[in-house]
């Protein structure tokens, strides 16, 4: 086992015993025909899901954990494209896995119903009628 000053000593000792174990878990996978996951992923490691993300952001095995949650997503997204499985599910999961969000574009832009840009005009010392008057002669340009 490796050293860790502060804490629990390291799971894995080097990087290709990791390496060794993550690939196992993806052939097991292919051979049942069992999906790739994430917290499929940690299980074989012998590990809970939080302890996998944070020896993604240890130096030493950040590489090989970026590219096993790499092949996971990879495998998901493959399955949206392929139906190989109920796509709510594997979006649920791209989301929460992998940063993926839902794309909305809103209109910043603000017109009249011709989309032109409304026109700076300080109105504090129009009366009503004279308003009015203006967003009627608006509407005819």
């Amino acid at each position: 086992m490796g050293e860790n000053k502060v804490g629990r000593p390291k799971k894995y000792s080097t990087v290709e015993e990791m390496e060794q174990i993550i690939e196992d878990y993806f052939e097991l996978c292919n051979k049942k025909k069992m999906p790739y996951t994430v917290s499929g992923l940690a299980l074989a490691l012998d590990m809970t899901r939080e302890t996998l993300l944070r020896y993604e952001e240890q130096n030493e095995f950040s590489d090989t954990i970026k590219r096993a949650k790499l092949r996971v997503e990879g495998y998901a997204e493959m399955c949206l494209f392929r139906g190989g499985g109920i796509a709510s599910g594997v979006i649920f999961s791209l989301k929460n896995n992998f940063g993926w969000k839902d794309k909305m574009e809103i209109d910043n832009n603000v017109g009249n119903k011709d989309n032109k840009p409304f026109k700076n005009i300080d109105l504090s010392h129009l009366t009503t009628e004279q308003i009015k008057e203006l967003l009627k002669n608006e509407d005819q340009e």
